[in-house]
């Protein structure tokens, strides 16, 4: 989300519970691969048995049954794969107010290098094929390219708008979601050079997710309240779904909203939600869609794209993290410095973790282990790692003004769909 607003101010802490609603981001070289949180490639073998494995229908005999599409079979503990397997362990932080990506060596939990990047850095993404890592810069209209395997700057692209990214399934082409120009820029996954565009009828366009088949792309509009659904590809939206005509308990209004300043007060008008981060669940028969105005998380059936349920989970939900053996799903609750764990079975809140008094914790990634859950604070100029286990925060990492879009690389799995690490 852009512009960034000040500093948040201390705000109720919103109920723990699951309530349905039956409607509709140079100083130094970086470091030698490490460490803590990163697992060598084979070292702890393949994806968990909760993560399971997928099974198409056109691979089942004919006349069985057929077991759900999982989406994160392939992104268990220790199971990172193709190119990643070079990539040095390290964690990328985009500084939006800065203009600077600094990378944080996880062994030592410290700072080792700084680049200056184009203005208003958003998100670091890995590419599809997991060779590059892509620094986005809307207001600065560049992309620019990091090698994992040396964590160093490499080269720029101009690209106009880049506040997300995201890659079609097949990894044919670039998905750009141009926050400022309501569209979406579909472009050659390598040169960045613009193949077409595909207008939104939304405003804020912000984060996606595909469904577990791979066919269909889920989209938020922050500051219009709605969700678009479009093919893979992004040829076309094919329905919108309003978020705001829904009531739901512990919700922030417009008014309050508003007063806040900052992104929040580029609401459209009539609008009463504020959707974030999308992501699939585990089973992959629904979408969590995070929504800072609501406190909580929507629960959106994956087959038919109807709301079906909204899970509370504190002030400013903003982030959707699976843990890494896919049985739980991290929520950042941005404006009331906590995280909320969601049990992926029962989608119920099981747990809800205190952060350090002030923390403003963003977007982040789970470590290859799964252990640790990194934060960026997006308004407390820090990082936070925190164990997975006990949610006690192990270390706040001072770093330049304005984290945003944090990445923790590598990853497992195949491929990258984009944003802060969302593998398959």
């Amino acid at each position: 989300m852009r512009p960034p607003r000040g500093p948040v101010a201390a705000l109720a802490l919103a109920g723990v519970g699951a309530v349905l609603a039956l409607a509709g981001c140079a100083d130094a070289d970086p470091a030698s691969p490490a460490s803590t949180g990163q697992v060598a490639a084979g070292a702890s073998g393949t994806a968990s048995p909760a993560a399971g494995a997928t099974t198409s229908a056109a691979s089942a005999p004919p006349g069985t049954a057929t077991a759900p599409l999982l989406p994160y079979a392939g992104t268990g503990p220790g199971a990172v794969q193709g190119a990643a397997t070079q990539a040095k362990s390290l964690v990328y932080v985009p500084e939006q107010l800065s203009a600077s990506v600094q990378v944080i060596d996880p062994a030592t939990l410290s700072v080792i290098a700084t680049y200056p990047v184009a203005r208003s850095p958003e998100h670091v993404v890995p590419s599809h094929d997991l060779k590059t890592l892509w620094v986005n810069s809307d207001a600065g209209n560049t992309l620019t390219s990091i090698d994992p395997t040396t964590g160093k700057v490499t080269g720029s692209l101009p690209v106009d708008d880049p506040y997300n990214l995201y890659f079609t399934p097949d990894g044919s082409s670039a998905l750009v979601m141009a926050e400022a120009r309501r569209r979406i820029d579909v472009r050659d996954p390598q040169s960045m050079k613009l193949i077409r565009s595909t207008p939104v009828p939304c405003v804020g366009l912000n984060h996606a997710d595909f469904t577990a088949d791979l066919k269909t792309l889920l989209v938020s509009c922050e500051f219009s309240g709605q969700l678009v659904v479009l093919d893979a590809d992004a040829n076309a939206v094919q329905s919108v779904i309003d978020l705001n005509a829904v009531q739901t308990p512990g919700a922030t209004s417009p008014a309050q909203a508003m007063s806040m300043g900052g992104p929040k007060a580029r609401l459209s008008k009539g609008a009463s939600s504020m959707p974030q981060d999308v992501r699939l669940a585990p089973d992959g028969k629904s979408f969590l869609v995070a929504d800072m105005l609501r406190n909580g998380v929507w629960v959106i059936d994956a087959a038919t794209m109807k709301q079906t349920g909204f899970i509370q989970t504190g002030m400013g939900a903003h982030a959707v993290y699976p843990s890494r053996d896919a049985k739980s799903l991290y929520i950042s609750n941005r404006d009331d410095a906590s995280v909320t764990v969601i049990d992926a079975a029962t989608l119920t809140p099981s747990a809800k973790w205190a952060l350090p008094k002030g923390a403003s914790p963003d977007m982040g990634g789970v470590t290859v282990d799964g252990s640790q859950l990194w934060l960026s604070g997006r308004y407390s100029s820090a990082v936070y790692v925190i164990d997975t286990k006990t949610g006690e925060t192990i270390k706040t990492i001072p770093v330049k003004a304005g984290p945003h879009g944090l990445l923790v690389w590598p990853q497992p799995g195949r491929i990258s769909l984009g944003h802060t690490g969302n593998m398959r």
